[in-house]
């Protein structure tokens, strides 16, 4: 067998070299914190991270990035009506890298976790900016509450750790220059029975899949100069038949003439033009697009004026939707069947936490998924930078993108030794506004292909009135142009576009057999519905213990997984069994995607394709890239309707002289 020689040849090949160069340092008493595992970019960080302009959808000239050495204090309840203005808050800290990281300086969660903190950086306005435009405080995320203070006045407020927010701060600007900007922060994960969107962090949650939390600010920070009427919001969407639809949003509500410029792929030659007005939709179709395709991620840049603001952006040609071909759903991609596969990607790092320590550390990942010939992504409840998206977009990945769950596991109310799902109807409000807020931030990313709306029940209602159906219709309310995962995993009352089943290690991707772990009440989980897609959306989670130096915790007992192999061999030779019996579910079945837990190794889960550290890559690349080929091949066998109908008198469905295969 291919994966059973040469190992040592090219698991050297895929050993990555630290060969990044160290960004500025300057003087201060910044250092980085206790480490637990570094990454080959930590050192290389320095005191300047993520340089790049954080927004690419919407880029201007004038901006000014804030990350780097703030100042900090750890606070305490009921000190927001009592802040430090004019003081020097004691200890440094790293921006953008959440409080609990290495990187961050400050390090560590403390019994009670970070739950409430003072920020502090003094703010220089650039003295070239047009003097009579108006400033800009940019935030990328924060959690999970910040209250704004700009020379000691109230500036603004935010709720929800995953989004991105601005505020307006030219009228709380000294006139002399000197400015001082300090956010509150208030983080209360796992306090009490608080429940909130918070993904996988934890404070002291037991098993192995419950992460290090991540509080504060975990974003980048940045000022724009923008004219006192300008683009406060842009959504851009475009077609496989050339169609553009366009709403720009203005920060006064206005109806002003807005002018679109599109140029041709790595050009500066005009695509197209058009003029709408702002504040409503206005469509324009561009003549014979280059299509985005994962293979071909063809991207337009794009030019934007309103008014005296002009801003840059860009998008790609592509169309997704569903139908039947041969009486199976299937998932398309500008009219043709794509078998999405990849990764369960969870975004998190030994050195950062949730914030990759540099753009390049980020991008690395994906380069190695692409590879292999992965086509997909999903990130798992978790919002990303915006940069992780651009990257996509650039890279041709195909992005189902989960809404961070909220906390699963509160005790019974009632004193009983069970758990409960859904605190109460605040919770479920609050949940709906910030899942709002994930579809209008992101839903302008050519690479976005399906949002999920809920994970394996987590904070999912599990009496009726099903929360997932409004939800669905919520969610396409907003963006009429992707799929909807309404449930991934269990439990499910069909609403949405996926059949999603969850089940390790083997595979069951609309198959007619299925696991009956987790069943729920009736008819919620049952076979697969052949009313919508069948999608494996968590299988593999095949694990092997790092070498010496290479894992987050050294003890063996907290290193797990699903499955453990004896060596990177049997690990390779695992998977490609796994994935094999994917392609055969996709031949033979309804399988039309899948998700293979996961990207990297996760603290003390073990079953990533790479090491936490990134250090070392577990697959054959060679095998893998045969593998993720051989699935897309058994797809396109499928796609045509005539095959797809005819395929069963093709292909040999025996099994022990037992018929088995399509539905």
């Amino acid at each position: 067998m291919l994966f059973l020689g040469a190992t040592a040849a090219w698991l050297a090949s895929c050993t990555l070299a630290a060969s990044i160069v160290p960004r500025q340092n300057n003087d201060t008493d910044y250092k980085i914190g206790n480490i637990t595992l570094d990454t080959p970019w930590t050192s290389t960080v320095g005191t300047n991270p993520w340089p790049e302009y954080p927004r690419p959808r919407l880029q201007r000239s004038y901006w000014k990035n804030l990350n780097g050495v703030w100042r900090y204090r750890n606070a305490a309840e009921g000190d927001l009506g009592s802040p430090p203005f004019g003081e020097t808050l004691e200890d440094p800290v790293l921006v953008p890298f959440c409080l609990e990281s290495a990187l961050s300086g400050v390090t560590g969660k403390g019994p009670n976790g970070r739950i409430y903190s003072w920020y502090q950086t003094p703010l220089e306005i650039p003295s070239d900016w047009p003097s009579d435009n108006s400033v800009i405080l940019n935030f990328g995320a924060v959690d999970y509450e910040a209250t704004v203070f700009i020379n000691g006045r109230n500036a603004a407020f935010h709720r929800g750790g995953y989004f991105e927010f601005s505020v307006d701060i030219t009228p709380y600007l000294n006139a002399n220059g000197t400015n001082e900007l300090m956010v509150h922060v208030y983080d209360p994960t796992d306090q009490g029975r608080t429940q909130i969107p918070i993904g996988k962090q934890t404070l002291n949650r037991g098993g192995m899949i419950w992460y290090t939390p991540c509080s504060g600010i975990w974003q980048t920070v940045w000022l724009e100069s923008v004219p006192s009427e300008h683009i406060s919001k842009l959504d851009l969407s475009a077609d496989m038949d050339g169609k553009v639809n366009v709403t720009v949003h203005s920060s006064t509500n206005s109806s002003t003439l807005v002018k679109v410029t599109i140029y041709e792929p790595h050009s500066q030659n005009v695509k197209a033009t058009a003029t709408g007005s702002s504040g409503t939709p206005f469509v324009f179709t561009v003549s014979d697009p280059d299509l985005w395709y994962p293979d071909s991620p063809t991207l337009y840049n794009i030019t934007i004026k309103f008014g005296s603001d002009t801003v840059q952006s860009y998008t790609g040609f592509r169309t997704i939707s569903r139908r039947a071909i041969g009486g199976v759903q299937r998932p398309l991609l500008n009219g043709k069947f794509i078998f999405p596969f990849g990764p369960l990607d969870q975004g998190f790092w030994p050195d950062g936490i949730y914030t990759p320590p540099s753009v390049e550390a980020m991008r690395f990942d994906l380069d190695v998924l692409k590879r292999v010939g992965i086509n997909m992504v999903r990130k798992h409840i978790k919002v990303e930078p915006a940069l992780y998206y651009k990257a996509c977009d650039e890279m041709g990945f195909l992005v189902i993108q989960d809404m961070p769950s909220l906390r699963p596991d509160l005790p019974d109310k009632n004193g009983g030794c069970g758990i409960i799902r859904l605190e109460g109807p605040n919770e479920q409000a609050e949940f709906n506004r910030q899942l709002a807020l994930l579809i209008e931030q992101l839903k302008s990313y050519p690479s976005i292909f399906a949002w999920t709306i809920y994970n394996e029940e987590w904070g999912q209602a599990t009496s009726p009135p099903w929360p997932e159906y409004p939800l669905t219709d919520l969610v396409r309310s907003l963006d009429p142009t992707r799929l909807v995962n309404a449930v991934s995993g269990w439990t499910d009352h069909r609403a949405g576009d996926f059949d999603d089943n969850h089940h390790y290690s083997t595979p069951q991707c609309g198959t007619p057999f299925w696991s009956t772990q987790g069943s729920g009440p009736e008819g919620s989980d049952s076979a697969y519905d052949k009313s919508r897609i069948g999608l494996q959306g968590e299988f593999g989670g095949i694990g092997q213990y790092p070498p010496k130096g290479h894992s987050w915790y050294t003890d063996l007992n907290r290193q797990t997984s699903y499955e453990l192999t004896n060596s990177t061999e049997d690990w390779n030779y695992r998977t490609h069994d796994l994935l094999n019996q994917l392609r055969e579910q996709t031949d033979l079945f309804s399988c039309s995607g899948g998700v293979w837990t996961q990207t990297t190794d996760v603290e003390g889960e073990v079953n990533g394709l790479i090491t936490y550290d990134r250090r070392i890559i577990r697959m054959n690349e060679t095998l893998w890239k045969q593998d993720t080929t051989a699935l897309y091949e058994a797809a396109a066998r499928r796609s045509d309707t005539v095959n797809a109908t005819q395929y069963a008198a093709i292909v040999d469905r025996s099994v022990d002289g037992i018929q088995v295969g399509m539905p």
